[in-house]
């Protein structure tokens, strides 16, 4: 029996390992749980004497001292209660605050492959319902059993020691007590832990349908999401019933069997007292010890099922907790130049989600210093794949990624990220102001630096238009700006973040056509002295790189300038004919940079 329980409640123990820091409260916590368990079994006594003293004592000054011990245990119960009250829950809230902090510090060192076959959603129920549970469990059942237990055991020691007849019966209900407690309380904890898992399915299932609700609310699937939801909601319900209703019965079967021995107790105790073997203080006494033993067992087979269902919450974060990253940082860091060289040698690599499909295939790529490359091909060729490669956002299974001729994976994280700005064709805004996201990469940033990156990015204009200017709040992934204006907080993030690397993943795919030509002149001046990585869906763009690599399917098919690859290269002639409404190519690469107005979007990203 007690190695069962140890497995069952081992995540637990694991847990409670967060209180060693705050080990002067615990102590303190304890000190009072014991001065208050004490305080709680002398009031027995005090019922004692009231009865055969204060009652049977004939005169008011035994009933005045009777009734003044009664008070003192009781000042002394609340004196207790509140120490041990306040102790106990500071605690719990602290150290479901220290676990929070401790998965989340995990989680955002994770690598971005883990996010692909585990849900967001899943991960947030479990940061955030399952420690609110720990929360209760230390600061209130916890102490709630170790009270209960203290007060049982006593409790059960003066009852032997007040009259021994009477206990044998009380205690004989014990193991019909223990084996329920036992056998429902595994199925608890089972039932615990699909229950958790199911509030986490529903509420990853409504962040998803509310994080996408315009396209929810504009393909009109209103009722199918709320059916959708409705049966997550009622499979979780199922569950939770069940669960509640092991518990139920959990506590009923205990309730019946001890307060049945209770009665037992009382009826022989009455003849006792009838008898004249017994007076009716002490039966007062060893009822209210009885009594305490049967809310004793209650109170812990209770708090047995919270326990459990709290042992299931542990594992998860646990679980989260001892997840390491499958991209190991180094930490070294190593002299680079201020520009430095990327090559890519025979990269093999496919994503952990599609293992079976490689995204690239011994592809090999040099990037000169301080020159720009342009990443062209079709959807799905393997262009962006290459930027997370870069970032090492994800180690290829074959081959190496190196800076300035050192592996990536020699560079601490830190070090090689830093080498980096990123302007996606999807920009990633906070729930913040205009500042805050521009600053993100540099948060030490001056008004005036930030604001002179807004002005470079062309958004400096309908930024000081907002309500706060620079102050205003954007509402969830930037929500409040339009996708151009979002795009453009983005590429003002990367010019102030002035790093060596600059990776645009066409970073004016979003734009008008007059906020495209002077993003494009801010680009410009950007590019110069940089190593400048481009995805490239617009011929403007490709125009202004010094050299071009077409990407098909996992592998560079070609590389060289604009002129050479239309002459040389079939699919880039294609491509970039697409880009003209009315234009031939042929006059397309006599020409000087063309008029945004006559590009249009070749295809979506790869």
């Amino acid at each position: 029996m007690s190695a069962a329980k140890s497995r069952s409640l081992a995540p637990l123990r694991t847990i409670l390992a967060f209180l060693k820091p705050y080990r002067g409260r615990v102590a303190g916590a304890a000190c009072a749980l014991l001065f208050t368990a004490g305080a709680t079994l002398s009031l027995g006594k005090g019922l004692q004497v009231l009865i055969d003293s204060g009652f049977g004592g004939g005169t008011s000054e035994d009933l005045r001292s009777a009734v003044a011990l009664l008070m003192t245990i009781s000042v002394a119960i609340a004196v207790g209660t509140f120490v041990r009250f306040y102790l106990v829950s500071w605690l719990g809230e602290r150290v479901s605050a220290d676990i929070r902090k401790a998965v989340f510090a995990n989680i955002i060192e994770l690598h971005p492959g883990y996010f692909e076959t585990n849900r967001s959603g899943e991960i947030m129920s479990r940061l955030t319902t399952d420690t609110t549970l720990l929360q209760t469990i230390i600061g209130s059942s916890l102490s709630m059993a170790m009270r209960s237990s203290l007060t049982l055991t006593g409790a059960l020691t003066l009852m032997f020691i007040t009259n021994f007849h009477l206990s044998l019966i009380v205690t004989a209900s014990v193991p019909a007590i223990l084996i329920p407690l036992l056998i429902y309380g595994r199925r608890v904890r089972s039932l615990s832990n699909k229950s958790q898992d199911s509030i986490a399915s529903v509420g990853s299932y409504a962040g998803e349908a509310i994080q996408h609700i315009k396209t929810v609310q504009s393909y009109t699937r209103e009722v199918q999401e709320l059916a959708a939801f409705e049966t997550e909601v009622e499979q979780a319900f199922a569950i939770a019933r069940r669960r509640i209703r092991q518990r139920a019965l959990l506590i009923c079967g205990v309730i019946l069997m001890v307060f049945s021995g209770i009665s037992a107790m009382m009826w022989s105790g009455g003849q006792d007292v009838i008898g004249g073997t017994m007076t009716g203080g002490e039966l007062v006494a060893f009822a209210f010890y009885a009594i305490m033993v049967g809310s004793g067992f209650s109170t812990v087979s209770e708090v047995w099922g919270e326990l459990q269902r709290a042992a299931g919450a542990a594992e998860r974060l646990l679980d989260l907790l001892h997840t390491r990253s499958n991209i190991i940082d180094t930490g070294s860091e190593a002299a680079l130049p201020a520009q430095p060289a990327i090559a890519l040698r025979d990269v093999v690599f496919a994503y952990p989600a599609r293992p079976e499909q490689p995204a690239l295939k011994a592809l090999s790529l040099d990037i000169q210093p301080g020159r720009s490359l342009a990443l062209v091909g079709p959807s799905g060729g393997g262009k962006s794949t290459i930027f997370e490669l870069l970032q090492r956002f994800y180690d290829p299974q074959q081959g190496s990624v190196t800076l300035d001729g050192r592996d990536v994976r020699e560079l601490s994280l830190a070090q090689l990220r830093q080498q980096t700005a990123l302007v996606s064709q999807l920009p990633a805004l906070f729930t913040a102001d205009v500042r805050y996201n521009i600053a993100y990469g540099k948060p030490d940033a001056s008004d005036a630096e930030v604001e002179a990156a807004a002005k470079a990015a062309h958004c400096h204009d309908f930024i000081t238009a907002l309500p706060e200017g620079y102050g205003s709040h954007l509402g969830e992934q930037g929500v409040r700006l339009s996708g151009g204006q979002r795009q453009r907080i983005a590429l003002a993030r990367a010019i102030l973040n002035d790093a060596p690397i600059l990776l645009l993943d066409e970073a004016t795919s979003a734009l008008d056509t007059e906020s495209e030509y002077h993003v494009q002149q801010a680009l410009e001046n950007l590019m110069q002295d940089r190593t400048t990585v481009i995805i490239a869906h617009r011929l403007s763009t490709i125009l202004h790189a010094d050299r071009i690599a077409v990407v098909d399917q996992g592998e560079i098919v070609a590389t060289g300038t604009h002129s050479e690859l239309l002459r040389d290269c079939a699919l880039y002639a294609r491509l970039a004919s697409l880009q003209f409404r009315e234009e031939p190519v042929a006059e397309a690469s006599s020409a000087s940079p063309p008029d945004s107005a006559d590009v249009v979007d070749l295809y979506a990203p790869g």
